[in-house]
């Protein structure tokens, strides 16, 4: 892996490595791009995968638009809010195409996958469109384009994982990563546009997964984080041909290799095992997917970090019906009792919609009642946005008004306050393993980094020698709703 960023050269065997020297002589690039991201992490490691194929070709990235000749808008289609910020951008950028005749736009991602030729045919504010699993055809399609022609490629694939290119680490902090591990979805929530743009669930090859991940440690990154829209419903039959796992075991004494099947709890241990000096997160949880094993192997090794974002969506078994969520209330406070049996210190984040169709006082009580149980640490907190193609939009009305829809989600938004305060103040006077992510962004004198938990804390450096990338013990003396504050202890 090549980081543009900073020059270095990660990996020497995979894409990315010819184009190191252009770091140092940026004039020898052929053409100039820019990305933005928008929308969730896997957007984020899909633009490092875009801008892997573009290095091949010999483009080289900037941080500065106005000095592109290519612009790509990596998009999210989940809310409207998200769209809409997407279409003011590019009416910005089309503005600057009047300055710099010749710059191309293009369209990334879900946004460009739900709206396809529209943006061609009658907005005609970009050049290019390409969906989630068309990256590989970038290069034609620039030149399609530079040739004055509009370029599409918006084709849904069952066995694209990219699995072979290796990321582009875009402002990386040299210390974190994400790794993608598995593309698509196939739960169907009737909400969310994630099949329709993302296609059906595939799992990449698990051996290219812990080779990305061990190249990373071995070129200095601490921690990372595996990424799907699913994870737990990773799963990958090896090929009966010979692998670079075959004979492995684990510490169960089972044998990886020769045609076994590699879960997400086998991953995670394979990644785990690379060294106790890496760090392993991941994201996003499905609760009807994430079984005991992957909960006793995060228990048993200490650098898997003990953090569990596990959506819940509505505390209301009527509306998760109506949701597609293949669970109930009570099947889901089950599960979060269980990760406390098995992880009592596991921190647990949420996602949370308001104003579902068909939605009254009684179901957002429940909601309000199962966030108290599960006492979440932090959550992602939305009133319902209507996507046009999902089966809600086709069977459901929206008919909750959005007056109601806003108060419904500030009442959840201040509750998630209290309980992410009460969670830091029970740690007041703990001690934490941290590792050191960069400096305070309020203050230059303090460093930041997350606990296993995935809490922020900040604290003084201290006249230390530490620094980014290594691992301190950390007092909590204070907190904020938000953050941990505390200082450095010797052990």
């Amino acid at each position: 892996m090549f980081d543009l960023i900073t020059g270095k050269v990660q990996d020497e065997n995979r894409q990315g490595e010819a184009y190191a020297p252009f770091a140092n002589d940026p004039s020898v690039y052929k053409k100039r791009f820019y990305i933005e991201s928008y929308g969730c992490q896997m957007n984020f490691a899909d633009s490092e995968i875009v801008a892997s194929i573009l290095n091949k070709e010999g483009f080289g990235a900037t941080r500065n638009v106005e000095d592109a000749d290519l612009i790509f808008v990596n998009t999210c289609s989940i809310r409207e809010k998200a769209e809409q910020t997407v279409r003011k951008r590019l009416t910005e950028f089309r503005k600057l195409k009047k300055k710099r005749p010749g710059t191309l736009v293009a369209v990334l991602g879900c946004m460009a996958e739900r709206l396809k030729s529209k943006f061609l045919e009658e907005e005609k504010l970009v050049d290019i469109v390409v969906g989630p699993d068309a990256y590989r055809t970038l290069p034609a399609l620039v030149t399609e384009a530079e040739g004055g022609q509009r370029a599409i490629n918006v084709l849904l694939s069952r066995e694209e994982t990219y699995a072979d290119i290796s990321p582009v680490r875009l402002n990386s902090n040299g210390i974190s990563a994400f790794v993608s591990i598995m593309r698509g979805c196939n739960n169907m929530c009737s909400f969310c546009v994630v099949p329709f743009t993302r296609g059906r669930e595939r799992s990449r090859d698990a051996a290219s997964i812990v080779q990305e991940c061990r190249e990373l440690f071995e070129n200095g990154y601490k921690e990372v984080t595996l990424l799907g829209q699913n994870v737990d419903s990773y799963y990958y039959a090896m090929p009966s041909q010979p692998s670079s796992m075959d004979g492995h075991l684990n510490e169960q004494g089972q044998s990886i290799g020769d045609g076994n099947v590699i879960t997400f709890a086998l991953l995670l241990e394979l990644i785990a095992q690379i060294s106790p000096e890496l760090r392993v997160r991941f994201s996003t949880s499905h609760p009807k997917d994430i079984t005991d094993e992957v909960l006793h192997t995060m228990a048993r090794y200490q650098n898997i970090c003990k953090y569990i974002h596990l959506p819940v969506q509505s505390g209301s078994t009527r509306i998760l019906q109506l949701m597609n969520r293949t669970y109930t209330r009570e099947w889901y406070m089950a599960k979060v009792k269980r990760i406390r049996e098995i992880m009592p210190d596991c921190g647990i984040s949420s996602d949370i919609i308001t104003g579902f169709c068909t939605e009254n006082e009684e179901d957002h009580k429940d909601t309000l009642n199962i966030m108290a149980y599960s006492r979440y640490d932090f959550s992602y907190m939305f009133f319902y946005s209507e996507r046009p193609g999902t089966l809600a939009h086709r069977r459901y009305q929206d008919d909750i008004p959005e007056e109601t829809k806003k108060r419904r989600l500030q009442e959840v938004i201040d509750l998630q306050g209290r309980l992410s305060h009460e969670s830091n103040r029970k740690d007041l006077g703990k001690i934490f393993i941290v590792l050191i992510e960069s400096e305070s962004k309020k203050d230059s004198n303090k460093w930041m980094g997350r606990s296993s938990q995935n809490k922020v804390i900040v604290f003084p450096k201290d006249n230390s020698n530490y620094t980014k990338g290594d691992y301190v013990t950390i007092k909590v003396n204070d907190c904020t709703q938000a953050t941990l504050l505390g200082e450095i202890v010797k052990m």
